[in-house]
């Protein structure tokens, strides 16, 4: 799989994974306040440990050297950066993450970093956090020191992670932090987050940089049930909320105006100058891809008032309860590619839930055997391998695809279920933070040095 012009790696979130929630001058996340609420997490986790990655973080990388990839994407913890939210930045903050850059480039391994992951500082989200217009000014300050302080060792920049899940499942659905139930502050919250990227990225350019920057979205693109044009209408109508309100403004394409015509009782703050700072051109489009919906033409008043309605599908489902839609990741990408005129993409999640399990193996044979901890993840593996083909498959059919990082490199804080699902391809005890590498682990390290193949063996 040796290919200099196509990025190899595996990522985390900065929440997920570091712990450390009150060492290092790290003030508290909208993420640590929303633990503390009854019933809104999983069996009442927090992220105070997860994978201990703040002081771990040399043993993370070696797992990653031993991985092969070229690059590892994670994020950095505004709170622990900013404590504040504005002002002062945090030395040990910085060190940490001076530290881990360091560790990684000198592994060989290419740090690609994105500023927000959706861990916010609490005294901002005081303040309305996203539903705030000044967020997106707070937003560049933290950006600027970001800039500042590890432009000169990172390979590539995104300014926010999915902000479709910060303003659907944060402060449209109350299913994650903020847990705000409110669909014109969702709204707000897609502007104003869409605002916040395009001033960072200004700045960025203006102070001379010149590292790839880009966002990273996870479209939520649903096909038609059938070939029927009603519908296909249906489908386009759903990409309106969920791809286009979120891409449209940062390609110089606005919102979607049919979108604002079936909404009127719905606004969008705009203001004059916002659609010229968001259209900063991209670099790269970042894209997370888990599974692909199916919907049709509405058949009753409610699915008129939203424009389609939702359709069964038979796909085998991960524990997530997601359908497994490998050529989904295909029509996306095409779609992508035609829709923003060729922007280059990167795969930067993706990758499936299972009910993971530790045995007992032994190996060798003779005086020589012994017993080794395993993880016999085969459905995982047969999720990944069977995504990069079609990921490879759209490369070879003209979308200017030049990366791929599965999701997650371990186990960690899976937000409002806790640690009640694993997507990694290392397992993590979380009693003892054991490091267990999986058998997708072991296969990925193949294909990359070249001695695995995209149709392994599967249970």
């Amino acid at each position: 799989m040796a290919d200099r012009d196509f990025l190899w790696g595996s990522a985390t979130a900065s929440f997920q994974v570091e712990g450390a929630t009150r060492e290092g001058g790290r003030s508290e996340s909208v993420w640590d306040t929303f633990c503390r609420i009854p019933g809104r997490v999983h069996a009442g986790d927090t992220g105070d440990v997860s994978t201990d990655h703040y002081h771990r973080y040399k043993e993370d990388v070696q797992l990653l050297k031993d991985l092969g990839v070229g690059a590892y994407r994670f994020s950095l913890s505004w709170p622990r950066i900013l404590p504040q939210g504005t002002g002062e930045p945090n030395a040990q903050g910085i060190a940490f993450y001076n530290s881990l850059i360091d560790e990684l480039i000198a592994a060989g391994i290419k740090p690609v970093v994105t500023l927000y992951h959706w861990d916010h500082p609490q005294v901002l989200e005081d303040q309305g956090g996203w539903q705030n217009r000044q967020m997106a000014q707070w937003f560049l300050e933290y950006a600027k020191v970001c800039f500042q302080a590890f432009d000169d060792r990172v390979a590539m920049w995104s300014t926010i992670n999915e902000p479709w899940s910060v303003a659907e499942l944060g402060y449209r659905w109350g299913m994650h932090a903020p847990g705000i139930r409110d669909e014109q502050a969702s709204v707000s919250v897609i502007h104003h987050m869409n605002l916040a990227h395009g001033l960072a990225v200004s700045e960025y350019r203006a102070q001379g940089r010149s590292k790839p920057i880009g966002i990273v979205l996870n479209p939520q693109m649903p096909r038609p049930v059938t070939q029927d044009p009603d519908d296909v209408l249906a489908a386009d109508i759903a990409a309106d909320r969920g791809i286009r309100m979120y891409l449209d403004p940062l390609i110089g394409k606005g919102y979607p105006q049919r979108w604002i015509d079936q909404h009127p009782d719905l606004t969008i703050p705009l203001e004059d100058g916002d659609l010229d700072i968001m259209a900063e051109t991209l670099d790269y489009l970042g894209v997370n891809y888990y599974s692909e919906g199916v919907v049709g033409a509405p058949r009753t008043e409610q699915e008129r008032q939203h424009g389609f309605r939702y359709c069964l599908s038979w796909h085998p489902r991960t524990l997530m309860d997601w359908p497994v839609v490998p050529e989904g990741i295909t029509r996306m990408l095409h779609w992508l590619h035609d829709h923003t005129g060729g922007i280059p993409q990167y795969i930067m999640e993706n990758g499936a839930c299972y009910d993971d399990s530790v045995s007992i193996d032994v190996v060798g044979h003779g005086a020589e055997y012994h017993k080794v901890q395993r993880v016999h993840d085969h459905q995982r593996l047969h999720y990944i391998s069977r995504h990069i083909a079609q990921v490879l498959k759209a490369r070879e059919e003209g979308v200017a695809i030049k990366g791929y990082f599965v999701w997650s490199f371990i186990d960690n804080f899976e937000w409002s279920h806790g640690y009640s699902r694993r997507f990694g391809i290392v397992y993590h005890d979380y009693k003892t933070l054991e490091r267990i590498p999986k058998d997708s682990y072991y296969w990925f390290r193949d294909l990359l040095t070249g001695y695995g193949t995209l149709d392994p063996w599967t249970d």
